[in-house]
């Protein structure tokens, strides 16, 4: 890389932060009320991480905040950032002084004031791209957690999904995950349609998402699983085959029902349906909306005998009849539940 000229700037309560990729210089600057002064550059290493040296995490909306950051603090020498979670990782060393450390981490890009740390990027070329959280899992990451993957029929982004590597084997991707309430899943059909949510959170992928992976004949059918947690701690599942979602009006689609699940099979009844949302009515029942009825979105049909996109109750005695988060055949429809995930995996890989 070629050196590359820089100005020094000394203004009182000021500061400058740049940030070098792939030879591109990414400036921010603004006023601040503490007395630091000074300008900073750190150079990016693609695919990299300085592991186990993080000081301080924290989930930021940019990599350059994240520098600045880690400018205004004596103690931080290099961080790591992941664009796929937003997080922030601020380290008291660098590269040259933990190598053992500083490893190859899908999707993060490691920063620190040395020139030659641009040097060690790794290029898509130079990694495997997985097109699964199951590839994931069998090529040795064993750990959950918010993953890059290259299914077919994406860009050459990927896609930044959360894997769970533990239950039932692991190599699930999570697509709906129902917690706490922080996040509101009355939503219109464009808002289901991309996504949204936080993927270390509650979240929905995305329909959109949802038929491009499960349109990809190289991984086979795809199975699906349900986790649900009622507000007494006890837990329930239900797993099923060949699962997909049609493009257009995004038709749920499954196979059958393992019978030794422990939820009961309160999905059969939606399946074949599309999906409904506050502002597009596909369900069955006239002009009567039932996603507007139950505050969320789901494969309705008159209404529905599980519904985990509904209104989030802070317990399970607050819902009505069919509302809430509720799964009939487990808890019954008057019933919200405390968690619910949606997860799909790849039969053959």
């Amino acid at each position: 890389m070629e050196k590359m000229a820089k100005q020094h700037f000394v203004l009182e309560s000021f500061y400058i932060v740049s940030l070098v990729i792939q030879g591109t210089i990414l400036i921010v600057s603004g006023l601040e009320t503490s007395s630091y002064t000074g300008e900073h550059t750190f150079y990016a290493a693609a695919n990299r991480a300085l592991q186990g040296l993080a000081y301080a995490n924290k989930t930021l909306r940019s990599r350059v905040i994240c520098a600045r950051e880690c400018s205004m603090d004596e103690r931080c020498k290099s961080f790591n950032f992941n664009d796929c979670n937003t997080m922030c990782e601020l380290s008291l060393a660098t590269r040259r002084e933990h190598p053992e450390d500083f490893n190859a981490t899908l999707g993060s890009v490691y920063f620190d004031a040395d020139e030659d740390t641009s040097r060690c990027s790794l290029t898509d070329s130079s990694l495997k791209r997985y097109r699964s959280c199951k590839m994931l899992l069998d090529a040795g990451y064993r750990s959950s957690g918010i993953y890059t993957i290259y299914p077919e029929g994406f860009s050459d982004g990927g896609l930044c999904v959360y894997c769970d590597m533990e239950t039932d084997g692991g190599g699930w991707i999570v697509f709906q995950r129902r917690q706490d309430g922080s996040v509101d899943f009355y939503r219109n059909w464009t808002e289901y349609q991309s996504g949204f949510g936080d993927l270390s959170g509650e979240f929905w992928l995305g329909n959109d998402n949802l038929v491009t992976l499960t349109s990809d004949d190289s991984s086979g059918t795809w199975e699906l699983r349900v986790v649900l947690e009622d507000w007494e701690g006890n837990t329930a599942w239900a797993k099923y085959s060949d699962f997909q979602i049609s493009p257009g009006e995004y038709n749920l689609n499954i196979g059958q029902y393992d019978v030794s699940s422990t939820a009961g099979d309160s999905l059969a009844y939606h399946s074949g349906r599309p999906f409904s949302t506050k502002d597009i009515d596909n369900d069955a029942w006239g002009s009567y909306s039932c996603a507007q009825s139950r505050h969320g979105a789901w494969w309705f049909r008159n209404c529905a005998i599980s519904d985990l996109n509904g209104e989030y109750y802070p317990d399970e005695h607050t819902a009505a009849d069919e509302k809430g988060v509720y799964w009939r055949y487990w808890k019954g429809h008057f019933y919200s539940l405390k968690t619910s995930q949606m997860k799909l995996r790849a039969m053959r890989q």
